[in-house]
């Protein structure tokens, strides 16, 4: 049920993490939008009139005003949507931390994920793995064993990190590795099984199997596309 009447639409598509933190933010406020979904290769006129900068999702248009860039998209929906149940802590140190922990994810953990994916040789691929082996271990200490990063909730923190399990767990199926450990991070593997099951998630969180498909789609489109130039 939506929390007022304003006209929430997302631009996105649902193998993006990026696009699944707005979504996952929405959720946790009860704030019904319309998903417009965009097709892989190319790129709607809405989307290139909304984000006419970078032209990528997400776009979140509230009342037809276009808000661009994850991050900023969950926090102004936290701040729109501020009677609801809050996403950045109120202390404003504890804030900048989850801002800090969020920006490192975005930093080292994606683009070491896609490397893995990518990788034209098993020595890169084996740099990936350990660059995100040791990013695990770091956010294993910021979790200090709690449910959630941002305490008994669900928070910044939790998704900007949650929203790439769903790759996390496709790569685990198509390179055979394992990014988090129950060995060596166990309260992070609790976290996710936490996580995933949270009802603003559950739903939006790409199936890894769907992704692996996915992402053949997007292998042989690749190969096509580079055979042709």
């Amino acid at each position: 049920m939506a929390v007022n009447n304003d006209d929430v639409k997302l631009i996105g598509a649902w193998a993006s993490p990026y696009v699944m933190r707005p979504r996952v933010a929405l959720n946790i406020k009860s704030v019904d939008y319309e998903f417009l979904q965009e097709q892989f290769g190319s790129k709607s006129e809405l989307l290139l009139k909304s984000n006419p900068v970078h032209k990528k999702i997400p776009v979140l248009l509230h009342n037809g005003k276009p808000i661009c860039e994850s991050s900023i998209i969950v926090e102004y929906i936290d701040e729109v949507w501020s009677s609801s149940p809050s996403i950045l802590p109120s202390d404003p140190h504890n804030r900048a931390l989850a801002r800090f922990w969020a920006a490192y994810l975005d930093e080292k953990w994606f683009p070491n994920m896609k490397g893995v994916i990518t990788a034209a040789s098993e020595e890169e691929k084996n740099a990936a793995v350990d660059q995100l082996k040791e990013v695990a271990v770091e956010m294993e200490e910021v979790s200090r064993g709690e449910d959630f990063f941002g305490g008994e909730k669900i928070g910044f923190v939790d998704i900007a990190f949650g929203s790439m399990l769903g790759w996390a767990r496709a790569i685990q199926v198509m390179a055979g590795v394992k990014l988090l450990d129950e060995e060596k991070t166990p309260g992070l593997v609790k976290w996710a099984e936490k996580f995933s099951a949270d009802p603003a998630v559950k739903d939006v969180l790409p199936e890894a199997e769907k992704l692996v498909e996915f992402s053949k789609l997007l292998s042989a489109k690749f190969k096509t596309a580079a055979a042709s130039s």
